[in-house]
């Protein structure tokens, strides 16, 4: 799990302000059809929607230090 944030960071790093904000709304989009997936039926990754949300925080800080 170590290596995999690593190299989520290390993706930030290189990305530019648009590439990010459009791996944002991805991201959102993606929470969002998981958590009206979890109305209906238990999902059978449990950390996936922490997961997410960790990678959304992690855009909008790379965001917020580039401005």
């Amino acid at each position: 799990m170590a290596k995999a944030n690593k190299k989520i960071k290390d993706d930030l790093k290189n990305m530019k302000v648009e590439e990010m904000k459009r791996n944002l709304t991805t991201l959102r989009e993606e929470l969002r059809t998981l958590r009206f997936k979890a109305e209906g039926s238990k999902s059978k990754n449990v950390k996936e929607e922490a997961g997410i949300k960790k990678n959304i925080a992690r855009i909008m800080t790379a965001i917020g230090a580039n401005k």
